[in-house]
């Protein structure tokens, strides 16, 4: 009998402390079916109930979903209404369970464009699940690797100029805390759905050592054993952050 992967990855014990995901594939999982694009990133709410159990069960720390890129602003208008939607089905019928069980929510990105409506679900969100002990759950929402960086530098520009900053003290972690994630480790690990071998974006900064796996499955198809199964791939890394190997 196979061993079962959650008891592997105990039995490892190297649990990437910061899990990071992009998920793709909702359109295909749709198209594929004969369904609208919006039917797939409603399947793809029971994916990320399966991430954030499963993320909990393996013992990461912080999970981070891209959930809408700022790029996704420019779809047509009804799917960008189907996933505001979401956002706020997501809000209403998740909230108490992902209390329940630990977790605390961030939504990161450009919040303020959000409609009422949404803000207002983010809030519920957060209010909700504060000072969750188990696992930092964080929805990427508006957000854009190259647009965080380019907020970042405006306030240190900003900052700069107020003369609260000289330029010689700007360093990495000078950067780190002005960006979204401040305060939180860099990603360990990163999957990506779909099969597509592409960074889109995300994380630009933050996943500059992170070990990437990708994963064929379609994003409404994943489960926490292809959580389980890419934490296992990680477990057989060498992570090196640029040295020579030990091995």
């Amino acid at each position: 009998m196979a061993a079962d992967p959650l008891s592997l990855i105990r039995e490892h014990g190297r649990v990437p402390r910061h899990v990071a995901v992009i998920m793709d594939g909702n359109g295909r999982w749709a198209s594929r079916r004969g369904l609208p694009r919006h039917a797939g990133h409603w399947e793809g709410m029971k994916a990320v109930r399966e991430a954030v159990e499963g993320a909990c069960a393996a013992g990461v720390e912080i999970l981070t979903l891209f959930a809408f890129s700022t790029e996704n602003w420019k779809r047509p208008q009804s799917e960008v209404d189907a996933l505001m939607q979401l956002l706020c089905a997501y809000a209403e019928s998740e909230h108490e369970e992902l209390a329940g069980h630990g977790v605390e929510v961030r939504v990161l990105g450009e919040v303020s464009r959000l409609d009422s409506e949404a803000r207002a679900a983010v809030a519920l969100m957060e209010d909700a699940t504060r000072d969750g002990a188990v696992l930092r759950l964080n929805l990427m929402i508006s957000y854009g690797g190259r647009e965080e960086i380019v907020r970042a530098v405006r306030r240190l520009a900003a900052q700069v100029h107020g003369r609260s900053l000289e330029p010689e003290a700007i360093d990495a972690d000078t950067v780190e805390q002005v960006l979204f994630t401040r305060g939180l480790p860099d990603p360990d690990l990163l999957i990506r759905t779909s099969g597509e071998f592409r960074i889109s974006n995300f994380l630009l900064w933050q996943t500059a050592y992170t070990e990437l796996h990708i994963a064929s499955v379609l994003w409404p198809d994943f489960t926490r054993e292809d959580l389980f199964a890419a934490i296992l791939d990680y477990q057989h890394r060498e992570r090196r952050f640029g040295r020579v190997s030990t091995r």
